[in-house]
């Protein structure tokens, strides 16, 4: 054998396994295998890459907020609530639980794309699709900060799934999906009302709008849509629409100029995510990226909706952004940009070579496979460079209270409020996962709790470089009376490595009385904790006592 065919057949045997796997496409089982093999992965890169540091505040939020059933609280839609606590309800409250959520989530968000993609191509392309995905930040990333925002990830391209079924066949139970899909996309979060927008946009614009609007199929789905939504409206209204509030406190009352510049890095962002994936296109395609504009203008109906919901979900969160001068980041937008990608490769009628897909396929494995490998670089580099948001130090200072907490009353810890990133961390860290105590109305404007609440037992955690926390410590103290304040110096490692060290002040305020079981509280008394019986009343907690902080 000559050293030419002793190379090519070494080649070939690399070559073998993506072969088998592209042609398991069609015969269902090629892209389970890489759902799979991607949860896997990034699962175990967040696991080693985090090890030194708590999970995500976001996460840690999602969690309280699912640790009982309600239809909406103040900050937030309820979804990502339920869906936290679902999962925990089945799997154990730790770490790697919470990251396979967040990975089965992108991986459930990528089979809702290849749903689209194969009503359009077949084979190579559905492959090819899901790997130009998973070059955008959104499914690894972004994705595993567990929030109001990537829930968003699978909830977008299941809705539209049902709405381009419901269009093309005008089936009642199609159309009865979108809506229900609609309404879930919206108890996810409000910006969804923009894809909602981009589904009106599409059906005006298509050119079969007649014959859709004719039938009884919008009607179907804005009645389905109202149903599912009808719970949470009345919660709205008997709660005075607190979380659509906060969304506005938070993000409106921009002057004009801040929210020009607001939509042009809104647009510029979307635009910038979506080079990657159209540049890499064009080169495992081996086109021009003339030729793809080219291919665009002779799409097909099915594909031509497809990209006018991806033009209206863009264009009106801009106009309104304008209209009503609120902030407007892309990162609210990376669940939606999945139609660009599906579009772009469906649309082209240049060839795809199975080799030119192998290659292509083999690239992003190593990619992968070498993120996995570089995850302990992480771990380390993080280990003497503190994440900004604090995290390496929230399960020591979670753990080091439930001690000191133990050793001064003998009872279980059940509340803890003060830095959002250690409170959030006590109640998922601790063995007692005590409530986060502090109604989400006042999460940024620092209230104090009344006597009553102190009475049944309560924590806080500061760092003490915060003079805000700190000083609403003190306003606690003055109302506590019966308090213990302990100065815990955290100092982390990893791998036998000293890492970053800082100083946190607990301030302990024990029960009273016997009510260290927060159910078994007469019903009488209303509770402030995040998850228990009943909604804390307002006056339960006074207003603002110091500046408002910053949102974290």
């Amino acid at each position: 054998m000559t050293a030419l065919s002793v190379e090519e057949s070494h080649k070939a045997s690399w070559r073998r396994p993506f072969e088998a796997w592209f042609d398991g496409v069609e015969r269902g089982w090629a892209i389970p295998v890489l759902l799979v093999g991607f949860v896997a992965i990034w699962t175990a890169f967040f696991c080693i890459a985090y090890i030194n540091a708590s999970i995500h505040p976001d996460v840690l939020e999602a969690w309280s907020l699912g640790r009982d059933f309600a239809w909406g609280n103040a900050k937030h839609p309820p979804l990502m609530g339920w869906i936290a606590g679902l999962w925990t309800s089945v799997f154990p409250v730790t770490d790697w639980s919470m990251h396979l959520l967040a990975m089965t989530n992108a991986a459930l968000a990528l089979f809702a794309v290849d749903l689209i993609a194969r009503r359009f191509v077949r084979g190579d392309r559905r492959v090819v699709v899901l790997l130009l995905l998973m070059l955008l930040p959104a499914y690894q990333f972004h994705a595993q900060r567990f929030n109001a925002n990537s829930v968003l990830l699978a909830i977008w391209p299941l809705a539209t799934y049902c709405f381009l079924r419901s269009f093309e066949s005008r089936a009642v139970l199609w159309s009865l999906a979108a809506g229900a899909m609609c309404a879930l996309a919206m108890l996810g979060k409000y910006y969804s009302v923009f894809l909602i927008a981009g589904f009106v946009f599409a059906a005006l614009l298509h050119p079969a709008r007649m014959s859709y609007l004719r039938s009884s199929a919008p009607w179907l789905s804005a009645l389905a849509g109202l149903v599912v939504l009808a719970p949470h409206l009345h919660w709205l209204k008997t709660n005075g629409g607190e979380s659509l509030g906060y969304a506005m406190q938070v993000h409106g009352g921009a002057p004009f100029v801040a929210v020009a510049q607001f939509v042009s890095k809104f647009l510029l962002g979307i635009t910038g995510y979506l080079l990657i994936p159209a540049a890499v296109w064009c080169v495992v395609t081996r086109s021009s990226p003339r030729a793809q504009w080219r291919d665009l203008m002779r799409m097909e109906p099915g594909l031509l909706l497809l990209a006018l919901v991806f033009i209206g979900s863009v264009v009106v969160p801009a106009a309104t952004a304008l209209a009503l001068g609120t902030s407007l980041p892309a990162m609210w937008h990376l669940q939606g940009l999945f139609p660009a990608v599906v579009v772009a490769v469906c649309a082209a009628r240049v060839p795809l070579q199975r080799r030119d897909a192998v290659n292509f396929a083999a690239v992003m494995a190593v990619l992968s496979f070498g993120a996995l490998l570089a995850a302990p670089l992480h771990a380390l580099y993080r280990n003497t460079h503190a994440f900004k948001e604090n995290r390496n130090f929230a399960k020591p200072a979670a753990l080091a209270l439930t001690a000191a907490w133990h050793e001064a009353y003998g009872v279980p810890l059940q509340r803890v409020s003060g830095d959002d990133v250690l409170a959030f961390a006590a109640a998922f860290y601790s063995p007692d996962h005590p409530f986060y105590s502090r109604p989400f109305r006042f999460q940024y404007s620092w209230g104090l709790p009344r006597a009553q609440t102190l009475r049944r037992g309560w924590s806080a955690l500061c760092f003490a470089d915060d003079p805000t926390c700190t000083n609403w410590m003190t306003k606690v103290e003055a109302r506590a009376h019966d308090f213990r304040r302990l100065t815990l110096p955290i100092a982390t490692s990893l791998w036998g490595r000293p890492g970053v060290s800082t100083t946190v002040i607990a301030l302990m305020v024990p029960p009273r009385h016997d009510a260290t079981d927060p159910h078994s509280l007469p019903s009488s008394e209303p509770l402030d904790d995040v998850g228990a019986r009943r909604r804390l009343p307002e006056q339960d907690w006074d207003r603002i006592v110091v500046p408002p902080r910053e949102s974290p």
